[in-house]
């Protein structure tokens, strides 16, 4: 049911400098996107010593399933938030009561479907992905539990992006990173010291996503809030699911793409290097994270400016945004593959101290397969720029690119190169990507600057 616009005061998001804004807003945001990367490289250092390559092989064997898991609740948590800030740049501040009412029931409904999606069908999926041996038992060990805990990952997962949305960006940063701090004291105590191996690592972040869930669903009901709800905004609409879904999907394809790319990256590297290549592989995956976290910090820290203003109809402030954000993801993407390169051996060691061919093939991979990574960066803040006004088909098109140039390098560089032609398929694939996104973006800012585009920005529809 559509409601009538509702005037309210204006928002800082757009009275406010950008410049100020940007770093109000995407700080707080890199900061606990790289909390949650510095907790699973520790999660990857725990299993890593504790358990050795079979245990950091079999988190990368169970990510594809866990990636959808996660996947979904960005999405449903991206679609909202971009929703939300665009009501309020419309100055529509009933809405966005609505709009969390509903994902609230959409991640309860997904919170109960994928237990009896996925367990039935877990050991056939583990198989399908290339898991064999003790490394299969481990990823069935933590893909049944995170399975279980589907409600917990997916509200930990959804709800801070929301919160950000509400305009209490250090808030949603105390909230990711109090979560990821509970998750590195449950995996010292489960893997260590109790030694579940895998099983710990799972319940771990059950536990510490749960907390995060519930701290963000009692913010919204609480007096605290820019956009309280009450019982009464939890009503299900086909409309506003199908809004929050579409302008979410993005995020969705970027976890469906990795877990993807990954599941054929594992099977090629347990026939062309085995389980120690796979294991170097999980390593450099961490190493990567590290980087796409804070890509992903800086994007999606400039999410609520863009909506708000995309609302709004502000031109220069949107393209302000873009130029800062941008600025910043290349910037620190060449240092840290400068950084890379220099020092790929301290980072082995950091993993495992003591098998030393775990540690060389970690240095090879770190040098294939890490030297576009700056372009991550790019890709990523492009996408989100497209998702957070809504211009989801342009996001999805850039995320579904790169598993689809991908996947004919990974057919045909393995057969004429061996390990490293599985290594080298998704950096090159990353330059060949570059090209057309660069060409997008253009004509994109091209439309932006044009004098139609003022009132075609202030007429979408809420």
């Amino acid at each position: 049911m559509e409601s009538t616009q509702i005037t309210a005061p204006s928002s800082d998001l757009g009275t406010q400098p950008i410049l100020r804004l940007f770093w109000r807003y995407a700080i707080p945001a890199v900061a606990a996107m790289i909390v949650n990367g510095i907790y699973v490289l520790i999660d990857g250092i725990f299993i890593g010593r504790v358990v050795g390559a079979e245990g950091l092989a079999a988190l990368n064997f169970a990510w594809p399933v866990a990636g959808i898991i996660l996947g979904v609740g960005i999405m449903i948590g991206m679609g909202t938030g971009t929703w939300m800030s665009i009501s309020r740049g419309q100055n529509d501040h009933r809405k966005p009561r609505l709009y969390i009412g509903n994902a609230l029931l959409l991640l309860v409904g997904f919170g109960l479907l994928f237990p009896l999606l996925f367990l039935p069908m877990e050991e056939q999926m583990l198989t399908l992905l290339g898991a064999t041996g003790y490394a299969h038992e481990l990823a069935a060990d933590y893909l049944t539990i995170l399975i279980i805990g589907s409600i917990a990952a997916l509200a930990g997962a959804a709800l801070p992006l929301m919160i950000r949305n509400d305009e209490r960006p250090h808030l949603t940063t105390i909230i990711m990173t109090s979560g990821a701090v509970l998750n590195i004291v449950l995996d010292w105590l489960f893997i260590v010291v109790m030694g579940l191996e895998a099983a710990g690592a799972a319940m771990a972040t059950v536990l510490a996503q749960a907390a995060v869930g519930l701290w963000g669903i009692a913010y919204f009901l609480s007096h605290k809030a820019n956009t309280r709800i009450n019982f009464t905004d939890l009503r299900f609409s086909w409309l506003y699911t199908t809004r929050t879904l579409t302008a979410g999907l993005p995020s969705l394809f970027m976890f469906f793409y990795y877990g993807f790319v990954l599941a054929i990256h594992n099977r090629l590297l347990m026939d062309y290097g085995g389980v120690l290549a796979v294991g170097a592989f999980t390593i450099v995956g961490y190493v990567q994270a590290i980087y796409y976290m804070f890509s992903e910090g800086v994007a999606t820290g400039i999410q609520p400016l863009v909506s708000y203003n995309h609302g709004a109809g502000n031109r220069q402030r949107l393209l302000t945004t873009l130029r800062i954000g941008l600025g910043t993801v290349l910037s620190i993407g060449l240092g840290s593959v400068l950084l890379i390169n220099l020092f790929p051996e301290v980072i082995a060691v950091i993993f495992n101290k003591d098998d030393i061919a775990l540690q060389e093939m970690t240095v090879t991979a770190l040098h294939l397969h890490l030297f576009s990574m700056f372009l991550d960066g790019f890709i990523v803040l492009t996408a989100a720029w497209f998702q957070s006004m809504a211009k989801s088909r342009v996001a999805s098109w850039i995320t579904a690119g790169n598993m689809l140039i991908q996947i004919p390098l990974l057919l045909a560089l393995p057969p004429l190169m061996g390990i490293t032609g599985v290594l080298i398929a998704l950096p090159v694939s990353n330059v060949i990507l570059a090209i057309p996104v660069v060409w997008v973006l253009w004509v994109d800012l091209r439309a932006l600057k044009s004098p139609q585009s003022h009132s075609a920005s202030v007429q979408t529809p809420v």
